[in-house]
């Protein structure tokens, strides 16, 4: 790398998406000495310049939020390296942006106080009509100095265009300028792009045969993410003579052949071919993702092999990395395992929190009955021809003899397996797809640390001089949680009491049954080597839960187990579906929101209805108290009347017409006197 008195400033658009992120953590990575996680924390600055003394390339990263046109130059202007990637799925808006940026940067080119340089990641989709210059050599390859012979996709004239813009604007010797165009094949690896539904239909085991659209043969140029970051920090620092650069690995490979290696070493093993339409229909792919994976063609890429010094991830391509690929594909995603082995005595609840840990953590359930009973269904499936297109004889003549053996041990031992033949079955299921690449769950079957030892032992491992500290065990299959239920034998005995008659034949918890297994159970306890002796050896501690209560949900078992075991490490929801999700509980909100309101509308309408009623009933009340009051008053003033009229009135009238007649004084003594008289007389 050349010396620099001053960091170099690198812009990078669209860093939030897949291989714009990976390229700038690699590039971070690689010029400051930074691990991947503190690169990752540096990207989170976004629109802002890291001020660290340890790094040679500064870099300014395109916000998530869209600047002006005016903000944006204005950064530009301040980088001495523009770095802008339609590679993948890049919308009509990417490529006007990318367009109108390197025509601004030449616009202020005679400004430039140094030299800028503009690297245009595209996509081989500008080659994918592109034929040999000899039609009858099938098997050409096309290379950069063919370049000015390259026909588009009709989807991507577009992008076509704006690579001839970016070398037309970068000529010129003395040009400030210097522009260069880094085609990409497809890209993969840190957790895979156009490739990962492939590996997650593989990794979740969701068909017996991965699908594969379309014929498959046609073959695809790909590359590493890590590779194509590293081919344009080759860019950045060799400054090569060609402008136009194919970034490409060194694999052939069909569509069929790549799907084939996921399959193999992450899935079912078999792929199966389906209409191209079926996989827009059942949203597998989106159409345009269907497109990239339709390329046919062989490309050569000879600068990056002459040129350039790659630290390659992935030389050789995906199907000979696969296996590294594969890890890299979980580790990014962290899709880890998690297997756990549930012990303890009977009744105490092992199978009830079993199927609570598998719905919870979406793994799988070893229940050593149920796998026989599979193994047994897979056996004679193979032997009577069900599937005969994908079986070999020597699988067929496999099956009939491993079927025979289960039916001889069987009646041999009243309906039971031996114990060789058992371990052997139970070995296969654990070592599994499905088991091996999201976890179990193993049921209350370990009893003794010989069956533990058996089962988890690691057949590869050869005897050695060396002490060896621990016993040599299968990490690939062997439980990383060991989880030891506990209870008295009081509370086992009460709980089983409770349970129905029926029940309890069905589970062999009758008094009969129950006491001897209890009894074997807790005498198996005191062995002078235990099964929580073989995992305290592994260094795996067995967490010990008391159980004290009796309920059916074993909500307070799933708390405690969940705080052991962390949280899952297993698919989420898509975005889609994700998106899908948040919006369906955004209706059920406005749903329940609205349903409130009318509820409360009613309610206050009702209420209001029902005070009117009681308001029109009580003025009706009132006006018949009324009636009442007078008809009583009315009642009660009669008798009164009748007296004054025959006794009072009389006499009264009298005394006012003779008062009015002589018009004394003092008219009250002038009565008083007359009524007194008259009464005398």
């Amino acid at each position: 790398m050349e010396d620099q008195t001053e960091p170099r400033r690198v812009f990078i658009s669209d860093v939030d998406k897949y291989s714009s992120r990976h390229i700038a953590k690699f590039l971070s990575t690689c010029s400051t000495g930074d691990t991947a996680e503190e690169a990752e924390a540096s990207f989170q600055l976004r629109g802002t310049v890291s001020t660290s003394s340890r790094e040679e390339i500064d870099f300014l990263l395109q916000q998530y939020t869209s600047p002006t046109r005016d903000e944006l130059l204005e950064r530009l202007l301040e980088c001495d390296v523009v770095v802008y990637n339609i590679s993948e799925n890049a919308t009509q808006q990417q490529v006007e942006e990318a367009t109108w940026a390197i025509t601004a940067l030449h616009a202020e080119m005679e400004n430039f106080k140094t030299q800028k340089m503009f690297i245009l990641v595209s996509t081989v989709m500008t080659w994918a009509m592109t034929k040999p210059q000899d039609p009858e050599e099938t098997d050409a390859l096309l290379t950069e100095e063919e370049f000015r012979r390259r026909r588009p996709h009709p989807s991507f004239k577009n992008h076509n265009n704006l690579e001839k813009l970016v070398l037309k604007l970068g000529k010129g010797k003395k040009s400030k300028l210097s522009s260069y165009v880094v085609t990409s094949g497809l890209q993969y690896g840190l957790g895979e792009n156009l490739f990962h539904p492939f590996f997650k239909v593989s990794w979740l085991m969701t068909f017996p045969k991965v699908p594969i659209f379309g014929e498959g043969t046609n073959y695809i140029p790909t590359i590493h993410v890590n590779d194509l970051a590293g081919v344009i920090q080759n860019v950045i620092e060799v400054k090569p003579k060609s402008k136009y650069i194919l970034a490409v690995d060194e694999s052939m490979k069909t569509l069929e052949e790549i799907v084939k290696a996921i399959s193999d070493t992450l899935g079912p093993g078999k792929i199966n071919h389906v209409p191209e339409q079926e996989a827009i229909f059942n949203k597998a792919f989106k159409p345009e993702e269907l497109e990239y994976l339709s390329i046919n063609l062989r490309l050569d890429a000879f600068i990056i092999k002459d040129s350039f010094s790659l630290q390659w991830t992935s030389e050789s391509g995906m199907v000979e990395n696969i296996e590294s690929i594969v890890e890299e594909y979980k580790d990014t995603r962290q899709l880890l395992p998690i297997r756990i082995c549930l012990v303890g005595p009977p009744s105490v609840g092992k199978t009830t929190v079993s199927e609570k840990l598998c719905n919870h953590y979406q793994i799988h359930l070893i229940q050593i009955k149920e796998v026989i009973e599979e193994k047994m269904e897979q056996l004679k499936e193979i032997v009577n021809g069900a599937d005969s297109e994908d079986v070999t004889e020597e699988e067929d003549s496999a099956a009939r003899a491993q079927l025979d053996n289960i039916n001889q041990s069987m009646e041999m031992n009243e309906g039971r397996l031996d114990d060789e033949l058992l371990f052997s079955i139970l070995q296969e299921k654990l070592s599994s797809r499905p088991c091996m690449n999201q976890g179990y769950v193993l049921d209350g079957f370990l009893k003794t640390y010989k069956q533990a030892s058996q089962i988890f032992q690691d057949e590869d491992t050869e005897d050695q001089d060396v002490e060896v500290k621990t016993p040599a065990y299968n990490k690939n299959i062997t439980p990383e949680y060991v989880i030891a239920l506990e209870a008295s034998d009081d509370f086992l005995t009460e709980r089983v009491q409770d349970l129905p008659e029926s029940v309890a034949e069905k589970m062999r918890y009758t008094h009969d049954e129950f006491v001897p297994r209890l009894t074997r159970y807790r005498k198996l306890g005191t062995a002078e080597d235990t099964l929580l002796d073989y995992f305290d050896e592994l260094e795996i501690q067995p967490e010990h839960i008391e159980v004290t209560t009796n309920d059916p949900e074993c909500k307070d078992l799933m708390r405690k187990i969940i705080e052991i075991v962390g949280t899952p490490k297993n698919y989420g929801l898509s975005p889609e579906e994700q998106e899908e999700e948040d919006r369906k509980k955004a209706e059920e909100r406005m749903q329940k929101v609205a349903a409130e309101a009318a509820e409360k509308k009613r309610r206050n309408e009702t209420a209001l209805a029902e005070m009117a009623a009681q308001w029109e009933e009580w003025q009706k009340n009132l006006s018949e108290v009324k009636r009442q009051e007078e008809e009583l008053l009315e009642a009660q003033s009669l008798p009164l009347r009748n007296y004054l009229m025959k006794h009072v009135m009389p006499s009264l009238s009298e005394a006012m017409v003779e008062c009015c007649r002589i018009k004394p004084e003092d008219p009250i003594d002038f009565l008083a006197e007359h009524l007194l008289r008259n009464n005398k007389d």
